[in-house]
């Protein structure tokens, strides 16, 4: 079964999240391997991608910036095994798409949705 992390940055602490070394070095080097007609970047480059969420899979869940702000941002998904895809919503519909299953889940494996919460603080 694949499980989602889902994770957003405590308040005052956006920008430390937002440029976390690890991830970003992780995507960086998703993004040159990909063959795609309009390169990708990491945030913070202009229309950088920024992730907010993981799969035990090794799948990333991307928000795709703009300039217009975080409620104009998109999801863009990178898979474990090389695909990407764009959703044209945002984060909160992407979830809620994916959960009532009217999402099609492109180079993702299936998904049977429940809810867990880890160690809040």
């Amino acid at each position: 079964m694949t499980s989602l992390c889902v994770g957003f940055p405590p308040p005052g602490r956006e920008k430390a999240w937002g440029e976390d070394p690890e991830d970003l070095e992780i995507l960086a080097e998703w993004c040159e391997d990909a063959e795609m007609a309009v390169p990708l970047h990491p945030f913070p480059a202009p229309g950088g991608l920024l992730p907010w969420a993981t799969s035990n899979q090794g799948d990333y869940f991307l928000w795709s910036t703009s300039e217009a702000g975080p409620d104009e941002w998109t999801v863009t998904v990178a898979s474990r095994n090389g695909g990407w895809w764009h959703y044209t919503g945002g984060a909160v519909q992407f979830l809620a798409d994916l959960i009532s299953g009217s999402l099609e889940l492109w180079e993702l494996p299936p998904i049977r949705p429940s809810a867990e919460a880890f160690g809040a603080n």
